[in-house]
């Protein structure tokens, strides 16, 4: 009897544990399905995607309480708790958002601390993978132009290099930060955004106008800072890949692992372009042919009490050349057939610990090196730099609303090169540039109520060569209700130059260099003035962003390429320089599956200088700045995963560098380079993709003048030169490259 009523028991007790029963439901976003939106059960270690019309059912869950976590490329994760005690299915629909449009996204430029976006009384613009995906780049120097008032910039038609303008300021004026780190600088500053993997950045934040009192030197135009992704929060794997018919090729992949209490994820990104087009004839490459590698590996550890401790590393090597069509390398620093080629090597560490104390007290430490070694025709350019980096600052919250921030730093640069720069007094010998730079910042954000709230900051930094500098800024944010928030601010930046590093035009091209005088520090004074309105209607939803800048530069490093034809000369501005102008985002969400995003820029952006010593102030405008220039994004998603993405950025007429009596214009005319992408999504996280870029083909004029004689051995010949013209390659203002179609795949599994 006895084992009888065992057998019973062990019989119910099976049959109540294996009872199971299933979960299903649409997922959707603005009324349309979503396909291939991975769900997971952690508990179970279930994990299946959404079909193409959003629909899904996860069969045989036994009895219980779960999690359910539902995931997608591009929106907010969505976790619910629900409770399986019945055999017939549980019906779980569930809407997800969009990561770049929410109002709860986080950000950290603008204050160095994680604060809200709505928040943050320094205004923070924001590019999201998805954003960016919408027109597939090889590196995130081109996807940084999405954002409206920033422009990615060639000034090499030969090399291709290039810097970021941020309100028409050049590229030395923007910092480049990675997790907050200013590892990219000097040296790197024009492959500053070459090789970073796709597949880790979580997100670039952007913030314009000077933000030196934080980050110090070189932060005086704005600041770019890349996120890469919490290995905790990535997909396990990620993959991307795509071709174009100029031959480009770009592989991108990232994976995650756990090994004990830590959690890595490792990046890579491999870039290739090896096919020698000519299409306007020159005898010159269009497109400087490249073969790049980066890797990267980001280490997060768990810690009691959820202190913060990462460790990431990135190697970056390239060979990218750019010349005549017969060039190779055994013609490397040669005058006979004309080239330009650089070796690149770089490393980066970068690190983040909280310290275990009651306090929030936190270090962030990076060491970067940088290699170069290249040719400008014939002209050797070889040098290295070392910048090691240590921050500790203190995170405080008092009452009265008082969020504070107190930090010291130290940067430490070490650059040589085989220039003039690192020259010593006699030139008879070497000495490398050793720059130590300790600074000292506090910061207060008072929330004074709801609606108010105040940011003061203020920065102590210590040149050995130009002394005490010093950096307030001071901020201002009143939010009446939750559809409109003003943004007001004034700070001050400073720049400490190293100008060969800076400015690669120096090399390039026959001119040659000149320094009229030791060089000043840079000083600016920048105001902001920021208004965001959103509207709701039954049909859409608009957002509205726009700011109003004003920058005042003293001692400004110029460039005077008009004086010689056959030199730069490089000073102190006898006089002043202005950047001003408004800019307008838009942001269009329709009841319908279409959303636009659009923007448009006025900029006015010139120097006043004492050109002949008499005290009167000339007016010039600054090369490579347009007044007028805009973005769009238009996506219209149709039913079963399938997308079409409209992209483009249009400028208006920008001064450019020329000669003496030169035949080419002085300003670009108006362009437009735009794109066109189809984008269709399959279940378990794969997604094709193609189109077409610049399917206006638009390309300029003359780029190079006397491409035939870049060595300028003939530039004497009265009767085939009368005008004297030299070989000059920095006529820039837009890609030579064409229409060109390409053809993609991407895969995320979560």
């Amino acid at each position: 009897m006895k084992k009888h009523l065992l057998f019973l028991f062990l019989f119910v007790g099976f049959s109540m544990y294996s009872q199971t029963g299933s979960i299903k439901g649409k997922i959707s976003e603005n009324n349309q399905p979503v396909p291939a939106v991975s769900i997971i059960l952690p508990a179970l270690g279930y994990t299946l995607s959404a079909d193409d019309d959003g629909n899904y059912d996860i069969q045989n869950v036994p009895f219980g309480t779960y999690e359910v976590i539902f995931s997608s490329t591009g929106l907010k994760n969505e976790r619910k708790k629900v409770t399986v005690d019945k055999t017939t299915p549980l019906v779980l629909n569930i809407t997800l958002h969009e990561d770049n449009t929410s109002l709860d996204e986080v950000v950290v430029t603008g204050t160095m601390k994680e604060i809200s976006r709505t928040e943050s009384p320094i205004p923070v613009e924001i590019i999201t993978p998805k954003l960016f995906k919408k027109n597939p780049t090889a590196s995130l120097f081109e996807a940084v132009g999405m954002v409206n008032g920033v422009q990615p910039q060639l000034n090499c038609n030969v090399c291709n290099t290039g810097d970021i303008h941020i309100n028409g300021m050049e590229g030395p004026y923007t910092m480049i930060l990675i997790d907050g780190m200013p590892i990219v600088s000097a040296l790197s500053t024009v492959y500053g955004l070459s090789g970073i993997p796709n597949s880790i950045v979580e997100r670039i934040e952007v913030v314009k106008g000077p933000a030196s009192s934080l980050y110090g030197s070189e932060a005086m135009g704005g600041i770019i800072n890349v996120i890469t992704k919490t290995p905790t929060k990535a997909p396990l794997i990620s993959a991307d890949y795509f071709v174009t018919s100029w031959g480009e090729q770009n592989f991108d992949t990232a994976v995650k692992s756990k090994v004990g209490s830590a959690t890595s994820l490792f990046g890579l990104n491999y870039f290739n372009y090896s096919s020698k087009v000519d299409k306007n004839g020159d005898n010159f490459t269009d497109v400087t042919l490249q073969d790049r590698i980066s890797l990267f590996n980001k280490w997060n550890f768990e810690r009691k009490e959820n202190r913060v401790f990462s460790l990431a590393a990135r190697y970056v090597y390239e060979d990218r050349w750019g010349g005549e069509m017969n060039w190779s390398k055994k013609w490397r620093g040669s005058d006979s057939i004309y080239g330009e080629s650089i070796y690149t090597k770089r490393a980066e560490l970068i690190g983040l610990y909280q310290l275990p104390t009651t306090e929030k007290i936190y270090t962030q430490f990076s060491y970067n090196w940088h290699d170069q070694n290249s040719y400008y025709g014939f002209t050797p350019y070889m040098a290295t730099q070392q910048v090691a980096f240590l921050q500790t600052y203190w995170d405080k919250e008092f009452s009265g609303g008082h969020n504070f921030l107190l930090g010291a730093s130290m940067r430490y640069t070490v650059y040589d090169d085989n220039t003039p720069a690192t020259a010593s007094p006699d030139g008879l010998s070497n000495e490398p540039q050793k720059t130590p730079l300790p600074g000292l910042f506090i910061q207060d954000e008072w929330k004074i109520n709801e609606q108010h709230k105040v940011l003061g900051g203020y920065r102590f930094d210590y040149d050995k060569n130009h002394g005490s500098v010093h950096s307030p800024r001071v901020a201002y944010k009143f939010a009446p209700n939750t559809n409109n928030v003003i943004r007001a601010s004034f700070g001050t930046g400073f720049r400490v130059v190293n100008l060969f590093t800076e400015d690669h035009a120096a090399l390039t091209g026959a001119r040659e260099v000149v320094i009229a005088e030791k060089l000043n520090p840079e000083r600016s004074f920048n105001g902001n003035l920021n208004y965001v309105k959103k509207i709701t209607t039954d049909f859409l939803s608009i957002g509205l962003d726009i700011t109003g800048f004003y920058s005042y530069f003293t001692n400004k490093i110029v460039g005077d390429f008009d004086t010689d034809p056959n030199k730069i000369i490089y000073d102190n501005l006898k006089g002043h320089a202005i950047s001003q102008g408004v800019s307008l985002n838009t942001d269009l969400t329709f009841t319908f599956p279409l959303k636009v995003l659009a923007g448009i820029s006025y900029m006015d952006v010139f120097q006043m200088e004492d050109k002949n010593g008499t005290g009167r102030l000339e007016r010039s405008q600054q090369l490579h700045a347009p007044k007028w220039s805009g973005t769009f994004v238009a996506t219209y998603t149709f039913p079963k995963g399938v997308s079409i993405d409209l992209t483009g950025n249009w400028y208006g007429p920008m001064r450019l560098p020329i000669l003496p009596k030169d035949y080419r214009p002085e300003y670009s005319p108006w362009f437009c380079i735009a794109n066109v992408q189809l984008t269709k999504k399959f279940t378990y996280g794969l997604e094709f993709y193609g189109g077409v870029k610049n399917i206006l083909n638009f390309v300029p004029d003359d780029p190079i003048l006397r491409p035939f004689d870049p060595f300028d051995k003939n530039v004497n010949d009265p009767v085939n030169n009368p005008n004297g013209y030299t070989f000059d390659p920095s006529y820039n203002f837009a890609s030579m490259q064409g229409r060109r179609v390409f053809l993609g795949v991407r895969y995320n599994l979560f």
